[in-house]
């Protein structure tokens, strides 16, 4: 039986507002508080969540909220930097592999929703401290103020991840009919997807020697980074550079460095528990990042609602583990292609074809049809197993 009435949520992006509504439906009452004295509109590029982030969106009734502001994928198709197609992906039901949304989109949808459902949201309160003391915990702030719950949520994710996205109209590309083509530049990585009435949405992910935090790369000025741009993407026989070259400085927003973190080695301690990426941060190449961090905020609040908080913590961990770890190894299998020097990229080219025509379907079922049952009762064994059993 749960022993957690009350959650401070520290962390106002998207797992934030995620894991705060989903402990209220579990009966939970949360506050959210973010360190900035704003919310983040505007800020972010563009993201995909996949059919398994919808699902877990779907358990705490906010589905309707990526359904009404994405774009839905059919399908998305791997390109070599010479335009020799690689591979294409599809769902074997007929449904989008993924839907692409402005960050900022979701982020005010979010924060919208949280506040419908009478959440508490509070700007200007960064943590620089908190006080375990074995049933409760108290979070002192910057501004010299304090809150208390029964448990601390940490959901303030990891230091931005280079990064670039942007859009366009007019260029004379062919319509890639609502799907996603992806590019193994010979210097950078780009993605882009142009509609029938010629509006083009793109990323990119740049190489860099030195991470970024989102401050530094944006003291580079847009039209320098454009410049950069367009230069790692001349030597391609893709639509990249056209596309660049007709993207306005107005139009281009910069990420940051695009950071990824191993699963972190404790998830939880005393009444303290992380979740999203404050836990891991997968690969952007895994498509997963987003969705991963909703699926923890709803087994996060599962748990919570059926279990003491030690207790309800290591059921989390055992139910997260295993998956999020398996798709961080398999999106930096990913990365070593994106890597690959002149030898490597004439072996990807030519093996990635076969290895899609070996991969059946079903391969793929594990990732993205992962189902969370809201309904039923999270159970911890005496092996630290945690199941579910026994519908509500």
């Amino acid at each position: 039986m749960t022993d957690t009435r009350t959650a401070m949520v520290i962390g106002g992006g998207i797992a934030g507002p995620v894991t705060a509504i989903a402990l209220q439906q579990a009966g939970i009452d949360a506050t959210v508080y973010e360190a900035y004295a704003t919310a983040a509109d505007g800020v972010g590029g563009m993201l995909g969540l996949a059919p398994n982030g919808l699902d877990a969106l779907a358990a705490v009734g906010l589905d309707h909220v990526v359904r009404d502001l994405a774009q839905p994928v059919p399908a998305m198709e791997i390109h070599s930097w010479t335009g020799k197609p690689l591979a294409r992906f599809t769902d074997p039901a007929g449904t989008p592999i993924l839907h692409v949304i402005w960050r900022a989109d979701l982020h005010r949808a979010l924060y919208a929703e949280a506040r419908r459902r009478g959440i508490p949201v509070h700007h200007g309160h960064r943590v620089i401290r908190a006080n375990d003391t074995g049933d409760r915990v108290t979070a002192r702030f910057a501004d010299g103020s304090a809150a208390r719950a029964d448990v601390l949520i940490g959901a303030d994710g990891v230091r931005s991840t280079i990064g670039f996205g942007g859009w366009t109209t007019g260029v004379d590309v062919a319509a890639t009919n609502d799907d996603y083509h992806m590019v193994f530049g010979k210097n950078a990585f780009f993605g882009y997807q142009a509609t029938r009435e010629r509006r083009t949405t793109w990323f990119a992910n740049l190489p860099h020697r030195e991470p970024l935090t989102l401050g530094q790369a944006r003291e580079t000025g847009p039209d320098r980074w454009l410049d950069v741009l367009r230069n790692a993407f001349a030597a391609d026989r893709t639509p990249a550079t056209a596309i660049l070259r007709q993207t306005d400085r107005a139009h281009l927003t910069v990420v940051g460095a695009l950071e990824i973190m191993p699963t972190a080695p404790v998830w939880s301690r005393g009444r303290t528990v992380l979740v999203g990426d404050a836990a891991h941060v997968p690969s952007p190449s895994s498509g997963q990042g987003a969705s991963l961090a909703i699926e923890g905020a709803v087994e996060l609040a599962r748990c919570l609602r059926d279990l003491p908080a030690a207790q309800a913590f290591r059921a989390y961990e055992n139910l997260r583990r295993d998956r999020v770890t398996r798709i961080i190894a398999q999106a930096a299998r990913t990365n070593s292609h994106k890597a690959a020097g002149p030898v490597g990229r004439r072996l990807r080219d030519l093996i990635m074809p076969l290895a899609m025509k070996l991969t059946r379907p079903e391969m793929t079922t594990w990732q993205y049809r992962h189902h969370i049952d809201w309904d039923a009762t999270v159970i911890l064994s005496d092996t630290a197993a945690s199941t579910v059993d026994v519908q509500r």
